[in-house]
């Protein structure tokens, strides 16, 4: 089995946070009173409507509140959220402009793999979407907006990005003197254009130095990152999860470096504009030296054209019952897996961390030696899996620098996207017309 590409992965959390901002909007009622409608943001040649706005803001203050987060005031999210939609559209207008274009039957697809997700048909997830107030041609759009982008990013940066060997020399001498330690942070950033005036960074420093003093007064960090941060998890705090130094970015990890758990940064600049990382917690501290192998067999069923999810998921069940009445495993694996282990009774050797896709490994590494999984879904089709043992071992000098290249490419990609997203922007005519009166 090999590695799969992480977008579609990174792709369904997107779907997953859409279906979660979207969940119970309703549209207002008839009699309702309407306000007049005005232009907040004039980007190239389209207009994003204080309407339009207002619809984001409030799908926003629904997940907040649903993660518990104090709610920032109303105008500080309205500017966040319009920058979020003006990136957006830029993207979009960038994307259709060089002939990037999700299709309906792409679009079907992958909607196709949501509703299996959430266990349903399509016609089951159309009308749960629907009697959540969520009208469904409004939320295709916005699933086929969400992978456009996605594309575009692949194409645009992910594809460009090149990792030197002597990054790699570095890397691998740096996690050395490190010795393996790993970084809880949160993060707010404020984006500056690329060609910015010494005027418009003035501007941006001030708002930014509001923010580190608000934060060192003790002000909830999540509502913050609400409030100020343009980066695309500001609404989920600015957390960037658990991460070694190599796959932070460099200025993160050597503020990282210097700071103890709760403490907050001064305000840093970088070439994306200004930053402030808070330290959550810290771990580890010892040099891996060996990872956890496991030897692992797997029946595989594709979903293709012939093959819907469904009805690959029902064979793959039938086939996890006979395993549990007693079956051969190795002999059902050469009568029904289609991938090339089919012929080794889906053998597949011993895998590392990371060889596989996510789904993959986190079901793997969540058996005992000997069961067998539930249908796991990846973005191969189904899957069973039996874990036939598992041992230690050193991690050789190959695997090494095959890991090094990995984190720095994590590294490097926000980076360049955000690089890439800034000189975009400077070229897309923008007026901003959201304080006007």
């Amino acid at each position: 089995m090999t590695t799969m590409p992480i977008a579609f992965h990174r792709l369904f959390l997107l779907f997953a946070f859409l279906l979660a901002a979207l969940g119970g909007q309703v549209a207002a009622a008839p009699s309702d009173p309407v306000e007049a409608d005005r232009i907040v943001a004039v980007v190239g040649d389209e207009v994003i409507t204080m309407v339009e706005l207002r619809v984001r803001v409030d799908s926003a203050l629904k997940q907040l509140q649903k993660q518990g987060t104090p709610l920032p005031p109303r105008e500080e999210l309205e500017r966040q959220m319009l920058e979020r939609a003006i990136m957006e559209r830029i993207q979009l207008q960038f994307a259709q402009g060089t002939g990037l274009r999700i299709d309906d039957a792409q679009l079907d697809q992958a909607i196709g793999r949501i509703a299996a997700n959430n266990r349903m048909t399509p016609q089951q997830f159309k009308l749960a979407l629907e009697k959540d107030g969520v009208r469904y041609a409004r939320f295709r759009e916005e699933i086929r907006d969400e992978m456009t982008m996605v594309r575009l990013r692949e194409r645009e940066v992910d594809s460009r990005l090149v990792i030197s060997d002597g990054e790699v020399d570095a890397y691998l001498a740096n996690q050395t003197a490190s010795g393996g330690e790993e970084f809880q942070l949160v993060h707010i950033l404020l984006r500056a254009p690329e060609s910015a005036t010494p005027e418009q960074l003035q501007k941006l420093r001030l708002r930014g130095e509001q923010a580190l003093k608000r934060a060192r007064a003790g002000e909830n960090f999540a509502e913050l990152a609400a409030a100020f941060s343009d980066a695309p998890d500001a609404l989920q705090g600015g957390n960037l999860g658990w991460r070694p130094a190599d796959r932070l970015p460099s200025i993160y990890a050597e503020a990282a470096s210097r700071l103890q758990s709760g403490e907050i940064s001064d305000l840093l600049r970088s070439s994306a504009g200004f930053h402030i990382v808070k330290l959550a917690a810290r771990r580890g501290g010892s040099v891996q030296v060996s990872v956890q192998q496991t030897k692992a067999r797997h029946i595989l069923i594709r979903v293709n054209e012939v093959v819907s999810e469904p009805e690959a998921r029902r064979k793959m069940e039938n086939v996890r019952e006979r395993l549990v009445n007693g079956g051969d495993f190795a002999e059902l694996a050469r009568l029904y897996s289609q991938d090339g282990s089919g012929a080794k009774g889906g053998d597949l050797g011993w895998i590392s961390p990371g060889d596989t896709v996510p789904e993959f490994e986190k079901a793997m590494d969540a058996l005992k030696e000997g069961d067998v999984s539930p249908v796991v879904q990846t973005s191969f089709g189904m899957h069973l899996i039996q874990v036939s043992e598992r041992r230690k071992r050193d991690v050789s000098e190959e695997r090494q620098r095959t890991m090094a290249r990995q984190a720095l490419r994590e590294r490097k990609l926000d980076e360049a996207y955000q690089d890439w997203l800034r000189q975009l922007r400077d070229r897309t005519y923008v007026e901003n017309r959201l304080d006007e009166k």
